[in-house]
């Protein structure tokens, strides 16, 4: 089945005036996805990317985005790129992915404030942040978690056209490489009947791209998004279907939670409830149009995930 999006376009939405959106993380998962439903519909894209050159950089230029040199922790890059925008898509490093990209919770936080403040001070129509399905009062006890909720509140708290957008666990994080696929088994977070939320990143693309089209409609909403619904073995079995073979589920083992706190603390508020199950995906589809279930996302885009993910092993994953 092919699903669609329901959204006015750019031209009925924003008539007569300035249609450029600058898109914070083009060369990322959630900023590409963004950044490509936004050309699609007719927007004029700007991504500011730290190098120009590299060949991701390159190959959003060759989609026909507007590519600007620039970095997070340069507010006058971040300024100078935003100059003239309609709309800001507001995405940061998360210090949840790990040393590699060298950014701290505080860090996070910091580049996320100065993006909205920016945006304010540059007269933006409207911001769209990007957080973390996450709910409930309180801290969650996870660095990178609660930095989003203190950002998100930061935007709350600002005289500018804001809607923030809080989608659940990506289907592409599903198959890193390393999740035992390739022994004929999937672990993960859920217990067998336990009930959790997905999303595929081309449905936030178009979500957020609908958001984009309708400020008037959108503003001061905080929206909870996700795409399928699924359990623990309803994965297994969704997988074993698309990669033909049997897939054993599994949680991680209570040992293994109980050593690592990183994994342990996302167990535990899985548990609880308060993290990525909470999205009206009923009510999602009345507003947007029919979104990706993970049989399908398997099915197309999910495919070569799938089988690298099945081609390598166990050993290569690093928990953080």
């Amino acid at each position: 089945m092919t699903h669609s999006i329901k959204s006015a376009t750019a031209e009925t939405a924003v008539r007569g005036e300035n249609r450029t959106v600058l898109v914070f993380g083009a060369t990322g998962q959630q900023g590409g996805a963004v950044a490509s439903e936004l050309l699609s519909r007719g927007w004029s894209v700007r991504a500011l990317v730290r190098d120009p050159s590299a060949e991701t950089a390159k190959r959003l230029g060759d989609l026909g985005t507007t590519v600007v040199a620039g970095d997070l922790a340069d507010a006058a890059s971040v300024r100078s790129a935003m100059r003239g925008a309609y709309g800001v898509f507001s995405v940061q490093p998360s210090s949840g992915q790990g040393a590699a990209y060298g950014v701290t919770d505080e860090q996070e936080v910091r580049y996320g404030k100065t993006v909205a403040d920016l945006a304010l001070a540059e007269g933006v129509r409207h911001l769209v942040y990007t957080s973390i399905a996450v709910s409930g009062a309180g801290p969650t006890g996870m660095g990178h978690f609660d930095s989003k909720m203190d950002i998100e509140n930061h935007v709350r708290g600002l005289d500018l056209c804001s809607t923030i957008v809080r989608p659940t666990t990506f289907m592409e994080l599903l198959l890193l490489p390393g999740m035992g696929l390739d022994q004929g088994a999937y672990t993960f977070f859920l217990r067998p009947d336990q009930t959790g939320q997905i999303i595929a990143v081309r449905d936030i693309g178009r979500i957020v791209a609908a958001v984009f089209a309708d400020a008037e409609r959108f503003a001061g909403r905080t929206i909870e998004i996700a795409g399928d619904e699924v359990t623990g073995r309803t994965l297994g079995e969704a997988l074993a279907r698309a990669a033909g073979r049997p897939i054993a589920y599994q949680r991680f083992p209570d040992a293994l939670l109980a050593d690592n706190a990183f994994l342990g603390r996302i167990a535990s508020l899985m548990d609880e409830g308060r993290l990525g199950a909470n999205a009206d995906i009923s009510g999602l589809e009345r507003e947007f149009g029919a979104l990706t279930r993970f049989p399908e996302w398997l099915a197309g885009p999910g495919q070569p995930l799938l089988r690298a993910a099945m081609e390598t092993e166990r050993a290569t994953i690093a928990l953080r």
